[in-house]
């Protein structure tokens, strides 16, 4: 199987940097459990991460003037055409007259904020931010559609002063580099119109006083391209971790790289949910433990199956964008659990896992000693880890087929 041997827990834990979701305090605490023999209370410390991981909000401001793609931009962020169901509205005059939220349709606690548009009557720098109650939000997407102006900077300089990031977004550059083409057809280079668009938005933003701007060109309507992953890294790279954690997750899935970090972000949890179920194993009550394990297999399976863009709604978006049948689509997924997630499924997989779960009890026994004095918890932790392990690599796997195949359908 893909990813074996597994890395047992005590080298997870000793890698903090890679666990940084977890305080160092944390850390110790749970290292300490683990040794004493002390399950059950190293899977309540690691519950209590994995909750407050899983309920963290991402609250992010998108504004601009009207007409510049800011609602466009919330609904693609999420994964939306501006036509579907809970999509933002759009228009060529301002339509959003309030702060308006719009929840990630598959992360709830990821929230795109449409502001009211900026370079309007209405509109004061020094009063804008407490109009649209700036401490709510996490970060600020600043965009424009042509040239950057005066309003755009006195933004970002008032959202500089009180101590919180902005990022600059030039929208529409697809319709850009089409314009630059049928005017010069002849001597038309992508990279040369792109690098003449970021550099005249810095230098307009640089006039009005914002220092060392950073621009990203994005389209809404071709995510993929340009500067998103720029983007995506920049953010990656300044968020607090936990925060980190919850953008990666919510963002489409559009490419190989995208999905490839996802899958890394997603294996950092498994330690964690293996022993939650290794620690309730401890507990002696009868059939609590596969009934942990089943549950926690069901939600983290589905979980992933989500995240990765395999379930039903996702593949049928999917086909309705590239126009073609789902069923062509679903071609690429091998996984049986990609396609179903059941608990009678689960129990079904969770007996054909015996041979990869003693597997990895014996590697841990030979490596972290109070596994092998804790029989019943090494093999509901070898069980979890294995499972887990097992299907995020065939889902991520198939994540990656589904993702090749609609790029050769025409995404």
């Amino acid at each position: 199987m893909a990813g074996e041997p597994l890395e047992p827990i005590q080298t997870q834990l000793e890698n903090v940097d890679e666990y940084d979701i977890i305080t160092e305090d944390d850390i110790a605490e749970i290292r300490d459990a683990l040794e004493g023999g002390r399950m059950a209370e190293a899977a309540s410390k690691i519950m209590e991460n994995l909750q407050a991981l899983e309920n963290t909000r991402l609250d992010i401001a998108v504004t601009g003037e009207s007409g510049s793609g800011k609602s466009s931009f919330v609904n693609a962020i999420r994964g939306l055409g501006d036509e579907d169901e809970g999509s933002a509205p759009i228009g060529v005059v301002e339509t959003t007259k309030v702060s308006t939220p719009y929840p990630h349709p598959k992360h709830p606690h990821v929230i795109l904020w449409d502001l009211p548009g900026i370079g309007t009557p209405n509109f004061q720098s020094d009063t804008y931010l407490e109009q649209v109650n700036f401490s709510r939000y996490d970060f600020f997407i600043l965009i424009a559609s042509e040239r950057f102006k005066a309003t755009h900077a006195q933004l970002a300089c008032e959202i500089q002063r009180q101590g919180k990031r902005f990022y600059f977004v030039r929208s529409k550059v697809d319709a850009d580099l089409e314009a630059s083409k049928k005017r010069r057809p002849k001597g038309y280079d992508e990279e040369v119109v792109l690098r003449q668009i970021r550099e005249n938005c810095q230098e307009c933003l640089v006039k009005e006083g914002v220092k060392a701007p950073q621009v990203f060109l994005l389209s809404n309507w071709e995510l993929s391209k340009y500067d998103f992953m720029l983007l995506e890294k920049t953010l990656e790279k300044e968020l607090p971790s936990h925060k980190r954690h919850a953008f990666l997750l919510a963002l489409p899935n559009i490419s190989l790289e995208i999905l490839r970090k996802k899958k890394e972000a997603l294996q950092k949890q498994i330690w964690k949910l293996a022993t939650v179920s290794c620690g309730v194993a401890a507990v002696p009550i009868p059939g609590l433990s596969v009934a942990c394990d089943v549950a926690i297999l069901v939600k983290s399976l589905s979980q992933y199956r989500k995240s990765f863009g395999l379930d039903e709604e996702s593949l049928t978006k999917l086909a309705e964008k590239v126009d073609k049948p789902v069923e062509e689509i679903k071609e690429a997924i091998k996984s049986p659990l990609a396609k179903e997630i059941s608990k009678d499924l689960v129990v079904k997989m969770l007996t054909k896992a015996g041979g990869g779960a003693l597997m990895v009890m014996d590697y841990l026994a030979s490596t972290v000693p109070v596994f092998g004095s804790v029989a019943a918890g090494g093999i509901s932790f070898g069980t979890t880890y294995y499972m887990l392990w097992t299907f995020l690599n065939e889902v991520s796997e198939d994540a990656n087929n589904v993702l090749i195949k609609a790029v050769e359908s025409g995404v």
